[in-house]
């Protein structure tokens, strides 16, 4: 295991290394540029989103496409990969991430009218869309657009399904390992079966889950967007709510984290990087950014293709609206979360007794402050600070965010999949899907999370090649609807 960990953590190292950074940077501030700066169009972009459409073509309403993206969004990378990406690569990490989102927008929104561009009606009616469709209709390129689908069933078992499950498994083990050890009459036996078979706790977590979400994704992309449609708004609202009280809590602070968060992104001067103080804007740069796509997936081709089976009268009406996603993600939630763990570290850095607490060194901006606490330890330290509710809401956090995740990502997973081998294809997948939610709980979450970064690249890399060979396609129909259609929307 130790040697696989070393080879895909090599892997990562050369894809997540300048190269990639420069990409991935380039094409959202190319972009950008190529749509006028399509970032200032988001107040009309929010309201498309709550407008209903219902003569066009399409499978769901806009705001359920919506809703299903942010709901494969906003999963454990805004909670644990934001104080991963602090752990690892210092609060310069939170400036480059929510940089990321900025700009992630322009990409989002131009990968989106893409694949709603070339998407295609099926047999049976339903609409699909993605990079592997504008890949092959296009640009007549099937082997990009193979590898894209190949990409992203592989990826759907990591960021959709085996990440998001371990971090449900980890919240809830140790509360059923505590209610099986107190059990009596019945259920005496419990203690000692636990003490044979050590990962049953995990397991059983694994279970129910995967019973939820099969009662969920045998029912189709209908099924999935009605579930999501309910609970992404409602779990967004009740983990800010947590998040808006720390930083009440953290005020005298928040000026404080906010110069941190900047002056780390540039200079090594104030880096915490679990032990690593000092480790510079590289480091920074490379978790923000690696953390950002792993939150808001933009550039990675994910979300078009819930975009693109949408009811709507035109491609960049909804890739509008797509583009929110990536804006209440990544520029609000993940920039939130990072305010709450810096502002929470400097406190506790400045409270008496801190250098025998969780945190050593100083607040001040001229010396490292460092912590040798992971990207989960950090976020369950900051919500500690909330007296008696703290740590229930990042559990229910936790377990929304990741179960919402599990949801929107089958959806992807089966759309690339079918791609490649029809739909005769789907049963097998929902039938291994739930066999990965149930046993991935006793992998080792480490390795987890190093896979999907690696395939986080490999999926990006195709569907960045689409976007940028699209370009002009991209920038002229831009122009066309803002210039005649705005008053229509």
């Amino acid at each position: 295991m130790e040697s696989i960990s070393h080879i895909v953590e090599t892997i990562n190292n050369c894809l997540w290394g300048l190269p990639m950074i420069l990409l991935l940077s380039g094409t959202h501030l190319f972009m950008t540029w190529k749509t006028g700066f399509i970032q200032k169009k988001l107040p009309l972009a929010i309201r498309l989103s709550l407008a209903k459409d219902p003569d066009s073509d399409g499978d769901i309403s806009p705001f359920a496409a919506l809703s299903t993206s942010l709901a494969s969004t906003l999963g454990t990378g805004n909670i644990i990969g934001v104080g991963t990406a602090i752990a690892l690569g210092g609060p310069g990490a939170v400036f480059w991430c929510w940089l990321t989102g900025i700009f992630g927008m322009a990409t989002s929104y131009a990968e989106s009218l893409i694949a709603i561009k070339y998407r295609v009606r099926t047999s049976d009616g339903t609409m699909q869309g993605g990079a592997m469709y504008a890949l092959e209709r296009a640009l007549h390129l099937k082997v990009p657009a193979v590898l894209f689908a190949c990409f992203g069933v592989l990826t759907s078992f990591g960021i959709g399904c085996g990440v998001q499950v371990n971090a449900i498994a980890a919240i809830l083990t140790p509360a059923v390992r505590q209610a099986a050890d107190r059990a009596d009459g019945p259920f005496c036996w419990l203690p000692s079966l636990l003490e044979r078979i050590p990962s049953l706790p995990s397991l059983a977590v694994g279970l129910v889950t995967g019973l939820i979400t099969c009662a969920v994704i045998f029912g189709g992309v209908r099924s999935v967007s009605r579930v999501c449609e309910k609970l992404v708004p409602f779990m967004a609202l009740f983990y800010m709510l947590g998040c808006l009280i720390i930083l009440c809590m953290n005020r005298a602070f928040l000026g404080e984290a906010l110069a941190l968060i900047v002056k780390s992104a540039f200079w090594e001067a104030g880096a915490l990087a679990g032990g690593m103080a000092g480790s510079g804007i590289m480091i920074a740069a490379r978790f923000g950014i690696s953390r950002g796509l792993f939150s808001n997936e933009a550039g990675m081709g994910s979300a078009p293709i819930i975009a693109a089976a949408a009811r709507c009268r035109n491609p960049v009406r909804q890739a509008l609206i797509a583009s929110t996603a990536t804006f209440w993600d990544t520029v609000v939630v993940c920039l939130i979360t990072g305010l709450v763990l810096v502002s929470s570290l400097l406190a506790d850095a400045a409270a008496p007794g801190a250098a025998s607490g969780i945190l050593s060194g100083t607040a001040a901006l001229s010396e490292p402050v460092s912590t040798t606490l992971s990207g989960g330890e950090l976020t369950s330290a900051a919500f500690s600070r909330i007296p008696y509710i703290g740590q229930p809401v990042l559990i229910f956090g936790i377990i929304t965010f990741a179960y919402a995740t599990i949801l929107g990502w089958s959806y992807y997973g089966e759309r690339c999949l079918e791609y490649l081998f029809g739909k005769v294809s789907l049963f097998p997948y929902r039938f291994l899907w739930i066999f990965v939610i149930v046993f991935a709980p006793v992998v080792r979450l480490e390795l987890v999370w190093s896979i999907s970064d690696t395939l986080n690249a490999l999926m990006a890399l195709p569907n960045l090649a689409a976007i940028l060979l699209l370009s002009d396609v991209i920038a002229k129909d831009t122009r066309y609807y803002l210039k005649h259609l705005d008053e229509k929307a």
